[in-house]
């Protein structure tokens, strides 16, 4: 039977979380699917992990070379997939038990390319609950006018690999925000979709990559992010600048008719209403 589904792990050096992750997806596997492991040349063990899963589970397969990069290693694995639906799956990020096998029938219904994402919990390095994300606003213009959630991370969201031929490959120069632009880029080429189910886990572990951009390089990351969005907003067309000013325009005034609240409310709470 071929592949129709493959999961993209790019990783480096990351032995103390990859035995969880193939432990994640080996849980899940079914004959459809492929666990495709871009090493970018480990030193740790992390290679000597992989394969001893490999003897046992025939799904995964190991690229181990040195890459420039996470988007580089993503889009290695893109052009090696077998599937013609993917998902990234960080190596310390996992899914929901039971999601891969939902994933196949979901697209069956869809056209190609499709773009689909579920709800994802986020979880603080210290192992505490943070936030819940369910993007369910996904047009260009919901995108772009930053009021809504987004799909934050990989593990929650699946697509046809066709879709690049649209979108192009991952960025190779962005490296912290090539999730995003790739979002951004495929919202303008095909309407994402939304499934109101818990698909994914983003886990912010100390010594992530994810994490340390917000430590150490905020401003950096926000900046490119505003760059990204004030191109994509060029290219609206008409419609699209029209559906975006709109929703601007709520946001303000809802912050106006809640500013004006908040001083009620306060008296109300000191009087016991």
């Amino acid at each position: 039977m071929s592949v129709r589904l493959t999961i993209i792990t790019p990783v480096f050096n990351g032995k103390i979380y990859i035995e969880k992750c193939l432990e994640n997806v080996a849980s899940q596997a079914f004959p459809e699917m492929e666990h495709l492991i871009m090493d970018g040349g480990s030193t740790d063990g992390t290679v000597e992990n992989i394969q001893k899963w490999m003897v046992k589970y025939p799904h995964i397969s190991l690229i181990s070379e040195k890459d420039k990069g996470q988007s580089n290693a993503m889009n290695k694995g893109i052009k090696l997939a077998q599937g013609n639906i993917i998902s990234f799956l960080n190596v310390d990020d996992y899914y929901e038990p039971a999601v891969l096998a939902k994933i196949l029938p979901i697209f069956e219904s869809l056209p190609e390319p499709s773009f689909v994402c579920g709800n994802l919990n986020i979880w603080n390095a210290d192992g505490s609950f943070k936030h819940f994300n369910r993007p369910d606003k996904l047009s260009l213009p919901e995108l772009l006018s930053h009021q809504f959630e987004w799909p934050y991370n990989p593990s929650a969201y699946f697509y046809h690999k066709s879709l690049h031929d649209k979108t192009g490959m991952y960025n190779e120069s962005n490296h912290y925000s090539m999730d995003y632009e790739f979002i951004l880029e495929a919202a303008s080429h095909t309407q994402l979709q939304h499934i109101d189910q818990l698909w994914g886990n983003f886990c912010e572990v100390e010594d992530s990559k994810t994490l340390q951009r917000f430590k150490d390089r905020q401003k950096e990351a926000a900046a490119e992010g505003r760059a990204l969005r004030e191109a994509a907003i060029s290219k609206l067309n008409p419609s699209q600048k029209a559906e975006l000013e709109q929703i601007l325009s709520d946001a303000v005034q809802i912050k106006n008719v809640v500013q004006k609240q908040n001083p009620i409310r306060r008296i109300l709470k000191f009087i016991g209403i």
